[in-house]
């Protein structure tokens, strides 16, 4: 097989999708479950294997995450099923963290998005839920927490078609609900899984087949009625088209409880069979580069202090075309200068392993690569440059200062890598410089974060001091001197030197932008608004 084939196969093999919901609505519980139906747990959930011992199950794993229960941070987990390698990308579940999460989209190929089964789509999330969707790439949905109290299933599938647009296309449906739930009826096959129950759902749900008249005779009620809704929603349409659904038009949903483990094979299978694998990624000049053309990467995320005992940052990419070699020296398209990928890891939560080699669709992690930020561009042989990830529009505005002077160095190290992190957007000053950055967010749990992670990990306590800013538009040399000589707005620049007019008032922005037209007020991306 020579290297071209074998990249192809080995791409085929991939299904790199991300995982997104509201807080609460059981998708920690969910990944953990994959991991089980992977064969990445022993013979209990929560009980991981590998060679050293140590994996932790779950995603989460910044402190400040376990202290509120809900994720605040995307992780990268691999694992096998299947004869497929799946990357999964878990995603923060906060509105307030939108832009980690399209950042996170950046490097799917598909989403699974996870609904509690008694609430629907939530306000507070439907932003996240948007941003999948804007993309337009393919969304699988998984009604959770079906063993318990929930909504009508008709009621819910009206819910996504009426708040984000999409078709549902049910490809499992529910026999029973809360503790009466029994099993699914697949549509794919026509048959009726019955689960069982085991002990706290640390093993997989037994799972028997059944035949459509041998369910009728043994469920009754529940299962005929199950057959009538699903006839129903046949009638008008509602069928699984691959068309539409890898075109983010269309999206096929599955009922099931994540807790017991019902359902999740199902889901599980679809992820394989259903999304897609790698296809080319189209470069800055709007070029498909080859998935056997030469490597190339994509960063799309830094995490710094991963590992608390160094202290050190990783920069994840994913492999976009190629193969991946450990010890490779590759370009930097950002600097233009060689870089060495010696220390190369496969993620796994926390930890990490040695990675020798990665295929198109893989996230491999570079530990202190520190010259590399998100949207930088890697490559090898041919160049190519992929478009950078655009940053939201930010909304809240804070100056930041060190509240003990003499830790004013570990103050200025770590502004700059929760910049670099995209935890925050740190603007500044030229007059101030790093003594009172503001720092931009587009939601208040940003700062929660931020001044959270410059006391424990930078010893470095602040105090922040919000500010009257409430709009910010992207701006130019040009323009700054008649901005900044206004009441009510300033004009800041990022550490890239991209500036940002700051305005106090959405009305004299819109009067501005309306009056004096020279200057240059861009829109950035719509944030969590």
């Amino acid at each position: 097989m020579t290297t071209s084939e074998r990249v192809l196969a080995e791409a085929t093999r991939r299904r790199t999708f991300a995982i997104i919901s509201h807080p609460d609505a059981g998708k920690t519980t969910l990944t953990e479950k994959f991991l089980l139906y992977g064969g990445a747990l022993g013979a209990e959930a929560g009980s991981v294997k590998a060679r050293s011992g140590r994996r932790s199950a779950t995603s989460d794993w910044m402190e400040l995450e376990q202290q509120r229960g809900i994720s605040i941070t995307s992780t990268v987990l691999q694992f096998p099923y299947r004869d497929h390698v799946i990357n999964l990308l878990d995603t923060p579940g906060h509105r307030d963290f939108s832009e980690d999460t399209y950042r996170v989209l950046a490097a799917a190929d598909a989403a699974v998005m996870v609904l509690d089964a008694a609430k629907g789509i939530e306000p507070q999330t439907l932003k996240l839920f948007e941003v999948c969707r804007d993309r337009e790439i393919p969304i699988l949905t998984f009604v959770n927490k079906w063993d318990r109290p929930a909504l009508q299933p008709l009621e819910i599938l009206d819910d996504v078609e009426k708040q984000l647009g999409l078709t549902p296309t049910p490809l499992s449906w529910p026999v029973g609900s809360s503790e009466g739930f029994r099993g699914v009826l697949d549509q794919r096959t026509g048959e009726f899984v019955r689960f069982t129950r085991t002990a706290r759902g640390a093993t997989m749900a037994p799972e028997e087949i059944i035949d459509p008249e041998r369910a009728k005779s043994e469920e009754g009620d529940p299962y005929l009625e199950a057959v009538d809704e699903l006839g129903l929603l046949e009638a008008v349409g509602a069928e699984y088209d691959e068309e539409t659904f890898l075109a983010g038009v269309t999206t096929p949903v599955f009922f099931g409880s994540a807790l017991t483990n019902f359902g999740v094979r199902l889901l599980l299978d679809a992820v394989v069979d259903l999304t897609p694998s790698p296809i080319p990624k189209t470069d800055l000049a709007g070029h498909e580069r080859p998935l056997d053309a030469p490597f190339s990467g994509f960063v799309f995320k830094v995490q710094a202090n991963m590992d608390k005992a160094h202290r050190d940052r990783t920069a994840f990419f994913r492999v976009c075309s190629g193969r991946f070699e450990r010890g490779m020296v590759v370009t930097h398209e950002g600097t233009g200068k060689p870089l060495a990928t010696k220390y190369a890891h496969t993620a796994f939560g926390t930890d990490r392993e040695t990675l020798d080699e990665a295929w198109p669709g893989d996230i491999v992690g570079l530990v202190n690569a520190n010259d590399v930020r998100i949207g930088d561009t890697l490559w090898l042989d041919d160049r190519v440059e992929y478009p950078p990830i655009p940053s939201f529009a930010p909304q809240h505005f804070a100056i930041a200062r060190v509240t003990d002077t003499s830790r004013f160095k570990q103050f200025r190290k770590g502004i700059s890598q929760l910049d670099e992190e995209g935890v925050v957007q740190v603007l500044r000053h030229p007059d101030i410089g790093d003594q009172a950055p503001i720092l931009a967010a587009v939601g208040p749990m940003q700062f929660e974060v931020a001044t959270h992670r410059l006391e424990n990990e930078f010893g470095a306590p602040v105090e922040l001091s919000m500010t009257n800013y409430s709009e910010a538009r992207l701006t130019d040399d040009e323009s700054t001197p008649d901005l900044r000589s206004m009441q009510g707005v300033d004009v800041l620049a990022k550490a890239d030197g991209t500036l940002l007019a700051l305005f106090e008032s959405p009305y004299w922005l819109a009067r501005l932008i309306g009056e004096r037209p020279e200057l240059t007020l861009e829109k950035l991306v719509a944030g969590a608004s």
